[in-house]
């Protein structure tokens, strides 16, 4: 599928994968599949990869005669168009079964029930983060209905998922997962998604207030930004992507999103994939649990709410996190050592393979003799082939101008996507990203050099303005190699 430089991926129904004796048959393999997801460097969504999954027919009516009576949380949010995030801290919960969040969804006023005392027309519902493993713990068969295996992951269901249901209007705050990448299958309904690459963190105002693990929230409301209080958005790049029923979107690590639902009834399920990354990124986590548990308890013990995400039911004790903090960096050196000997056997083996082609040098001189240069220059045409196509659309920048500002903040050049003809060019992002690496510490200096335009008066300092510095995951990441390189000297 050709794109247009700059526009917003708008991706058709899944439709047209290829047919084998009238059989459909996937336009990936698991493992191409695994290959294409290890080495993208941008979100991308798969067509036809999941249309004889049984979870493709998990809409709400189905999950409500599946679970019937069960008690399930939702979130209540405003629907309203201000520039403050909606974070979980400032929303409202209700413990309904899917019966009662359908008949509310029909927007018939009711004078009893859970959501009594919420508006339809006025407030959004959402049931996120819903793991299978406590959803259906008695019906443990249910977690074959998703076979992520056709990803690559074998014996990966739903088991390793997380369900998500929600009403028009429902939103995740804008954040980027600390941990791994992701995998999201659309179920029932639309979902737009808003996404930045890494590289524009700085953009992005990042805070670990509310905490949540693994989750770090941006303080702008993406949708409608407050450019005055935040001018460095302007240069964030914004992908945007309306994924459809039936497809699958991949999200890299590290890639900022924010979630909203667009049709009457969604349903999501999703598995975040573990990265040789994550390692060193959950001994950044336990320190950033430790400074805000830390700091936000001896600021009010008796105040979680304010500062603690509601998903997070773990105890946050000093000592409780000590351990946490312990078993990360012992999880991290065990996986060091693992590695150490894999790299060893490899060794060994390469050097028995160095001495097998020994053996054979003759043999590749003389066919090089013979027709080693037309070898060569072959080679040298050679160029990897993109990916994309009809089955796999990269999300691409989006177009779309900001609310309060016109003039195309969001224009891009497109080159990273869209070759000469139009057709994809497959280069992933890749020279972006090295020239967005490069401009991260001047685009930090900016951000502090537009925040000191502050009021003189505004000279007190907050347990969370501190926070904001010192857990930034771009101080978190040099505390955590600091904190290795010791450690690593008792080894």
């Amino acid at each position: 599928m050709a794109a247009t430089p700059g526009a917003t991926t708008e991706t058709a129904p899944a439709a047209g994968a290829g047919e084998v004796k009238g059989e459909r048959v996937k336009p990936f393999t698991p493992e191409k599949a695994k290959e294409i997801l290890m080495s993208l460097q941008q979100p991308a969504v798969f067509c036809n990869m999941a249309f004889d999954w049984p979870a493709q027919h998990w809409t709400v009516k189905h999950l409500s005669e599946v679970l019937p009576g069960k008690q399930i949380r939702f979130r209540m949010g405003m629907k309203r168009t201000d520039t403050v995030p909606q974070f979980e801290t400032t929303c409202n919960y209700v413990e309904a079964t899917l019966e009662e969040f359908l008949t509310w969804n029909c927007g018939q006023p009711t004078m009893s029930g859970p959501f009594r005392d919420y508006d339809h027309s006025k407030f959004w519902a959402y049931a996120d983060y819903k793991y299978f493993v406590s959803l259906f713990d008695d019906k443990a068969d249910i977690f074959q209905d998703v076979i992520w295996s056709d990803f690559g992951f074998p014996g990966r269901n739903g088991r390793e998922s997380t369900l998500w249901i929600g009403s028009m209007g429902a939103q995740t705050p804008c954040h980027l997962d600390s941990y791994g990448c992701n995998l999201v299958f659309q179920v029932q309904g639309r979902k737009r998604w808003h996404l930045f690459p890494p590289e524009d963190t700085p953009f992005l105002y990042p805070t670990r207030i509310p905490y949540e693990e693994s989750s770090v929230f941006s303080k702008i409301n993406v949708v409608n930004p407050d450019l005055k209080r935040f001018p460095q958005f302007r240069k964030a790049r914004r992908h945007t992507v309306t994924l459809n029923p039936g497809q699958v979107l991949f999200v890299p690590r590290h890639w900022w999103h924010y979630v909203e639902s667009i049709d009457p009834v969604t349903v999501s399920i999703n598995s975040w994939i573990e990265l040789e990354e994550d390692h060193q990124a959950r001994v950044e986590e336990a320190i950033t649990r430790m400074l805000v548990c830390a700091l936000k308890t001896a600021e009010d013990p008796t105040n979680t709410r304010a500062w603690l995400n509601p998903t997070e039911v773990e105890e946050t004790s000093h000592e409780v996190n000590c351990r946490y903090l312990n078993r990360a960096v012992s999880a991290l050196f065990d996986h060091y050592r693992t590695s150490k000997v894999i790299e060893i056997q490899t060794l060994r083996t390469n050097r028995e393979d160095m001495k097998q082609e020994g053996l054979d040098v003759h043999n590749r001189m003389a066919v090089e003799q013979t027709g080693g240069q037309d070898v060569i220059l072959g080679m040298g045409k050679r160029e990897a082939a993109s990916p994309f196509g009809p089955d796999l659309v990269p999300v691409t920048l989006s177009s779309e101008e900001l609310p309060s500002e016109r003039g195309g903040i969001f224009e891009g050049d497109g080159k990273d996507f869209v070759g000469k003809d139009g057709e994809h060019s497959g280069k992933l992002h890749c020279t972006k990203r090295q020239r967005m690496m490069s401009k991260n510490e001047d685009a930090v200096v900016e951000q502090i050099a537009s925040n000191s335009s502050m009021a003189p008066s505004q000279t007190f300092i907050s347990t969370d303005d501190l926070l904001d510095c010192l857990v930034n995951p771009q101080v978190t990441r040099i505390v955590a190699q600091l904190l290795i390189q010791g450690r690593s000297l008792w080894f």
